[in-house]
């Protein structure tokens, strides 16, 4: 198994090297050079499996020669072994042909823990046998940035350093990355939004005298071993409502892409989804995109789903490379055009070819506030305002296929807004007791990144 860049300028790569490298060296994603089908046989031989048994069967086409057999399973195990619940990913009903995919029992209470707990395990097994360190570094909206924390905090080979947008997460997700006390741990507060995050961690990915400095390793999700363990609860969520014998449906909280790229994975494996929903708040520009065909940013808007605040949606070329054929000059140039100039527009042919591929809708604030409040009291499901925007939309989308929306935290991660629309203030689980009680430790920054790359050469030692 090979993995090539979308933008056709670095060299194919295993995927433990693609894994480690994270970002290519000409600024593309890497994804596979062809993705394995499965046989109708074998995803149906998925139902009545365990999460890690399915995990491994849908994962370890891609693997090539990294690990062995046993070794992967046992990295598995060792990856979910402290999810909240037994079925790791359970499915909840809301309505006739409605379900609601929780994705929250990890160890963080997002759907992040299910890539990050696992990567953590690759990254530590495959450093362990080369003796090489590796800084990892990472742009978070809220979730991505714990999940990174929990995963690699108190390794002796890695340093990890999680840049957020300051005043722009909630309490919770802001003390799950401050509090944490190992001194591999970084938290950096910069002062703009996420994309700003996003756009400084390219720009240290791209200055390749610092990347191979201090061993510059990504855990964003333009890492591809990210998206590839978030295909995983594709297929054990469609075995379970009767796939491959029927197809399902999935609508995504959308924000950077790389959860829903997941399922237009599953989908090409071979697994039968009617739909792809893509789900947006008020910072929609992918909604914006597909109905108009123009991508171009506007500014963030702070929101109460601060996760999909995101105008720069990182995994989206990795389905426009698909778009275009597999272009990778065509993508450089649109890649191009955004960072120069705020936009592109999509050709005709690959626009055709998305609309095909993907649905979406658009959510209020004032929808969302209605949604949470909705479900509680028809469901009594409490969802945070990313699942309720997801539901929303999703509602707008039902076919006769079963439709399955990705819950894809813990209400708790987002009290305040789930208190406004609810009147009830959602409490954490009781393994996070005393988080608003241990000190935070957090630098913050200006969007200055040789002032960042001096502080991560100080910390490291580089």
């Amino acid at each position: 198994m090979h993995y090539i860049s979308t933008r056709g300028g670095a060299p194919e790569l295993s995927f433990e090297a693609a894994m480690l490298t994270g970002l290519a060296r000409d600024g593309g994603l890497y994804v596979p050079a062809s993705v394995p089908v499965m046989a109708t046989a074998d995803i149906a031989a998925l139902a009545g499996q365990s999460y890690e048994e399915i995990a491994f069967r849908v994962m370890w086409p891609f693997i090539g020669e990294t690990f062995t057999e046993a070794e992967f399973r046992s990295l598995i195990a060792q990856a979910y072994a402290g999810f909240g619940h037994p079925a790791r990913a359970p499915l909840r009903q809301l309505a006739p042909n409605h379900f609601l995919l929780e994705l929250f029992h990890g160890p963080t209470l997002a759907f992040k823990d299910f890539a990050m707990q696992l990567i953590g395990q690759l990254f530590q097994a495959a450093l362990g046998r080369s003796g090489e360190r590796v800084t990892i570094v990472g742009a978070t909206s809220g979730d991505t940035g714990s999940a990174a924390i929990e995963a690699f905090k108190g390794l002796s080979n890695v340093d990890v350093f999680i840049l957020f947008p300051h005043g722009r997460v909630s309490e919770v997700q802001r003390r799950q990355m401050t509090t944490p006390d190992e001194a591999n741990v970084h938290a950096i507060a910069v002062e703009g939004d996420f994309d700003t995050c996003q756009g400084l961690l390219k720009d240290m990915f791209n200055d390749f005298a610092f990347r191979d400095r201090v061993r510059l390793a990504g855990v964003n999700s333009i890492n591809w071993a990210r998206v590839l363990a978030q295909v995983v609860y594709y297929f054990s969520a469609a075995v379970s409502l009767g796939a491959p014998h029927r197809a399902v449906s999935f609508t995504v909280p959308t924000g950077n892409f790389g959860d829903i790229f997941a399922g237009y994975i599953a989908r090409a494996m071979g697994l039968p989804i009617e739909q792809l929903v893509i789900a947006t708040n008020q910072n929609d520009i992918l909604h914006r995109c597909l109905t108009g065909g123009e991508y171009r940013t506007e500014g963030v808007l702070p929101s109460i789903s601060p996760s999909m605040d995101i105008q720069v949606s990182s995994n989206f070329e990795r389905v426009l490379f698909d778009a275009y054929g597999r272009d990778g000059r065509a993508v450089a140039q649109l890649m191009d055009e955004l960072k120069t100039s705020g936009g592109f527009r999509v050709s005709q042919g690959a626009l055709e070819t998305l609309r095909a591929t993907f649905a979406s809708g658009r959510v209020s604030e004032d929808e969302t506030r209605a949604t949470i409040a909705r479900m509680q009291r028809e469901t009594g499901e409490v969802l945070c305002p990313h699942s309720a925007v997801a539901v929303a939309v999703a509602e707008a989308h039902l076919t006769g296929a079963p439709m399955v929306t990705l819950a894809t935290a813990h209400p708790a991660k987002f009290p305040d807004a789930v208190e406004q629309a609810t009147g009830t203030r959602p409490a954490l689980p009781p393994r996070m007791a005393g988080l608003f009680e241990r000190p935070e430790r957090v630098v913050r920054m200006e969007n200055d990144r040789q002032a960042l790359q001096a502080l991560i050469l100080e910390r490291t030692g580089a």
